[in-house]
């Protein structure tokens, strides 16, 4: 049996190494990469783009709006404005003696005339002291028509001594009568007429009597009717500060009434605004409740001296300026056609026309009232 020979297989596995050497391990494979496709716009990315447009849109239609608004504000030339807040003169209804309140006919918020009775204090004690005095009263028109009774009679006999004085005299120069009786007829009338004098007097005391009863009578007629409490003028009752049952001392404050009649509203202009302001001239005050009525007012009051405008200016600018208060009052008819816009405090806007010759703007023309 052939054996194979060493030599020629170390030649075979040598060539073999050789060989792999010379090409080298097999290069590894690379990963192949798939570019994606594009993403799908979804719901959401669509709801989101269209919030966005919305909000630009939104944006730029507020941005639109200021600058009307803006536009609108521009006052003309010859109109002025400035803030400030309503407000009204307050009425203290209180009492005129210490009592106790007995009833109470209206309540905060209520409207009331003048003359209307808004409560009544307790009178029993002055109706008691009336009641005596209208007794003394009585007793002294007695006693007057008693002296007049005996003024009527001391006048009779004055009369009829009189009469026997003469008698006497024509029986004395006939000799008929002593002279004794003519002196006696003359002392009858000297008595006769002393109580005439006398009558009279008691008559002239008895009148002052009257009348002083009578002035007792009213004095307590007038304390019963100052205690029933009455509103002065018309206007709204803004608080309650007492209830029934409560005793009060003199000047013990039961209500607090707005004046209806005479609402105004302080502003404060600069230098050259204020100077151009009349007494009289045409105004407008606009709520901040009621933006769309325009109330017509007129100007009654121009400070004469500069002074710092109040704490309610927020600018401090502003406060920094000396500054003339303005009063605008409300007409009191269009405050009868609008009786609500009576509330102390409610801030607004007031324009003054400092030229006659000014236009308001359509937007401060007078509403008519309702």
């Amino acid at each position: 049996m052939h054996e194979p020979d060493p030599n020629s297989t170390e030649a075979a596995e040598r060539s073999d190494s050789d060989a792999r050497l010379r090409v080298g391990p097999p290069e590894p494979l690379l990963p192949v990469v798939i570019e994606p496709p594009p993403p799908l716009r979804t719901p959401r990315r669509r709801w989101r783009l269209t919030l966005v447009a919305a909000l630009l849109l939104g944006a730029a239609a507020g941005l639109a709006w200021l600058a009307w608004r803006q536009h609108l504000a521009r006052l003309p030339p010859g109109i002025v404005s400035g803030n400030g807040r309503l407000e009204a003169d307050e009425i203290d209804i209180d009492t005129k003696f210490a009592g106790r309140i007995a009833r109470l006919f209206v309540d905060e918020g209520d409207l009331v005339t003048a003359g209307q009775v808004l409560a009544t204090m307790d009178t029993r004690d002055l109706q008691a002291s009336l009641e005596r005095s209208q007794a003394i009263l009585r007793q002294a028109q007695h006693a007057l028509d008693e002296a007049r009774a005996n003024l009527a009679q001391q006048e009779a006999q004055a009369r009829f001594a009189t009469q026997e004085l003469d008698r006497a005299q024509a029986l004395v120069q006939k000799g008929v009568a002593p002279i004794e009786q003519l002196d006696q007829r003359r002392q009858q009338i000297d008595a006769a007429i002393a109580a005439r004098d006398a009558a009279v007097e008691r008559i002239h005391q008895a009148e002052h009597a009257l009348e002083a009863a009578a002035h007792d009578v009213e004095l307590y007629r007038v304390d019963i009717e100052d205690d029933m409490l009455v509103a002065p003028r018309d206007g709204r009752i803004q608080y309650r500060v007492a209830n029934v049952g409560e005793v009060l001392a003199a000047g013990g404050k039961v209500f607090t009434m707005l004046d209806t009649s005479y609402v105004y509203m302080d502003i404060y202009l600069p230098t050259l605004e204020a100077g151009r302001v009349r007494l009289g001239s045409d105004a407008r005050i606009v709520l901040d409740a009621y933006p769309a009525h325009v109330i017509p007012a007129r100007v009654v009051f121009v400070a004469s001296q500069a002074q710092f405008t109040p704490k309610t200016v927020e600018t401090k600018d502003e406060r920094e300026k000396l500054m003339f208060r303005i009063r605008v009052r409300i007409d009191p008819d269009r405050l009868r056609a609008r009786p609500e816009i009576v509330r102390s405090g409610l801030p607004g806007v007031a324009y003054v026309r400092t030229e006659p010759s000014a236009i308001w703007p359509p937007r401060l023309e007078a509403s008519a009232p309702p």
